[in-house]
């Protein structure tokens, strides 16, 4: 008799990524835009919390980093809306069958507070990944004054992710 029984397989992945303020740019985090005299540099729109996602959700796929899959000499994705990245992102894990179990995602920054936008930047994470709103976590965080970001020169986020896909055993 053979018995067809289905158990989860578990990948953790972690993402960084950092950027400098500049007042010529607007600051977009995890797809929100935030009202705030400084934004983000980046190739793209520099949005860190869409960035670490991205490559916390590529980890745990063990299928590369976001330069590999989105490299920032490539005119075709300058000043392209990162969250369009993490959809095509979301497009080749859902393909593999992965799934999300949650999002945990710090961000840094001296200014300006985010506790007003941290629900909106939640929902807009869980929408883009197609993910339950419960299954999202963000925490806002300053640097204490320490360092770049401790200084107001940048944002950085933080993003840890577990996914999970079935994989059916036989006996």
């Amino acid at each position: 008799m053979r018995v067809v029984d289905t158990t989860f397989e578990y990948r953790t992945g972690i993402g960084t990524d950092i950027h400098r303020l500049d007042e010529n740019e607007k600051l977009f985090l995890g797809g929100v835009e935030i009202p705030f005299d400084k934004g983000l540099v980046g190739h793209s729109d520099g949005d860190v919390v869409i960035h670490a996602v991205i490559d916390a959700i590529l980890g745990a796929a063990c299928i590369g980093d976001i330069g590999e899959f989105f490299p920032n000499n490539d005119e075709k994705y300058h000043n392209i809306d990162s969250s369009k990245l993490l959809s095509f992102v979301i497009e080749i894990t859902e393909s593999e069958k992965w799934e999300f179990v949650n999002i945990d995602i710090v961000i840094k920054a001296e200014e300006p507070n985010l506790s007003a936008y941290k629900k909106q930047i939640k929902r807009s994470i869980a929408d883009i990944c197609g993910a339950d709103f419960a299954k999202v976590n963000i925490k806002a965080k300053t640097n204490e004054g320490m360092g770049a970001v401790g200084r107001g020169e940048a944002i950085e986020a933080m993003a840890m992710v577990l996914l999970r896909r079935a994989v059916k055993n036989r006996f």
